[in-house]
């Protein structure tokens, strides 16, 4: 069956902000408790596990990312040609399991601890892109759009209407977090929790930012320009430094990390910096020798086919290959030949090898009659 959206499970719009999602949550989650719903327990333990599994998602800024572009094929490696397109880092975040905690025992899961607010580093990003094989030899500059949270331009971040600026938070002081004292087994405790006033910022905003609803962050889609080395490889990283997700509170932006695929080649291969290619050639060729001419990644090149050359060959080509990564140089290009049999002789072309072979006075040519010798002494 398949997997429901994860904002209709939790009942918000694609463009909900962080607030939002946490309480549609924690609204589910309380509804959803197997201690509220002991007449359908099984139904309420399927629908508290899938607004689980949606807040995991949409409450961690980077995998909403991943899956605002892949939807759940981000999730299940059907993405990015099957390396799992807009992948994430890590794990899931962990937040539905913190946050149910805190929901029913409180503040930082019942043990106290104060937290102050400040500048937190935004998430770090993914980008799995694909590039041609010339490419990943040779190196090249694209351009590609990352959707991210981005810091509001119009207030900076702050969440305030120009002209404004927020105001420290009366009943937590600007700590984000208020005390509370509760009675349990082991006695009277003082524990810690989320000021409901200011939602654990430390500050309220009067005068929201009408660009982003007094969130200080926006959803975007931002271009970015990407110079890919000469001599990348499949599974290759490049990391661009503050392009990921916002911080928070001022805290600096996260870094995009770029992982490098390269599309098969229909002729070459490689192994490090050396490059393979198969060359085919007629068995005059091979038995006379020839000069013929033979693709590289610069462009066609002419090479000496020694008389006499057997099939499976391998003939190289000095500094043919890819460019070193990290230094200068390139690898070399290995050429394997391929001696092809003619097929659909006429009369007349079968009796000149029949005349060729009587001429050399063997049935068998003399390599294949050693060949031969050995299989029957074994």
């Amino acid at each position: 069956m398949s997997k429901r959206d994860y904002y209709e499970v939790l009942g918000v719009s694609k463009t909900a902000s962080e607030d939002e999602i946490k309480k549609a949550f924690r609204k589910l989650a309380r509804k959803y408790h197997p201690d509220m719903n002991r007449e359908n327990p099984k139904e309420a333990e399927e629908k508290f596990k899938e607004a689980n599994e949606a807040y995991e998602i949409l409450s961690n800024a980077e995998r909403r990312a991943q899956y605002d572009q892949f939807g759940h094929a981000a999730f299940d490696g059907s993405a990015g040609g099957g390396q799992g397109g807009f992948g994430g880092f890590g794990g899931f975040s962990g937040g539905g399991f913190g946050d149910i905690f805190d929901m029913f025992f409180g503040g930082q899961g019942g043990f106290g601890g104060s937290r102050r607010p400040g500048p937190e580093r935004g998430s770090d990003l993914r980008y799995d892109l694909e590039i041609d094989f010339k490419e990943a030899a040779f190196g090249k500059e694209t351009e590609i759009s990352i959707p991210r949270t981005e810091e509001c331009e119009v207030c900076h971040g702050s969440g305030a209407a120009p002209g404004t600026h927020p105001e420290t938070c009366p009943q937590c002081k600007g700590a984000g977090q208020v005390q509370f004292a509760q009675n349990t087994p082991f006695g009277r405790m003082v524990n810690m929790k989320t000021c409901e006033r200011c939602n654990g910022e430390g500050k309220i905003v009067h005068s929201p930012c009408k660009s982003c609803g007094g969130k200080g962050k926006k959803r975007a889609k931002r271009k970015i320009s990407v110079k890919i080395p000469a001599g990348v490889d499949n599974g290759s990283r490049l990391r661009i430094s503050g392009e990921g997700e916002a911080g928070m509170r001022g805290g600096p932006a996260g870094d995009l990390y770029v992982y490098i695929f390269v599309k098969p080649h229909k002729i070459f291969s490689r192994e490090g910096t050396e490059v393979i290619c198969e060359v085919p050639i007629n068995f005059v060729q091979a038995s006379l020798g020839d000069e013929i001419e033979v693709p590289t990644l610069d462009g066609k090149v002419k090479m000496k086919i020694p008389e006499g050359i057997q099939s499976g060959t391998i003939l190289r080509l000095k500094n043919k290959g890819i460019p070193y990564l990290r230094g200068q140089g390139r690898g070399d290009q290995h050429v394997k030949i391929k001696v092809l049999t003619p097929q659909k002789l006429d009369e007349q072309q079968k009796q000149m090898l029949k005349d060729f072979a009587k001429a050399t006075g063997e049935s068998v040519n003399p390599e294949q009659k050693s060949w031969f010798k050995k299989i029957f002494n074994i």
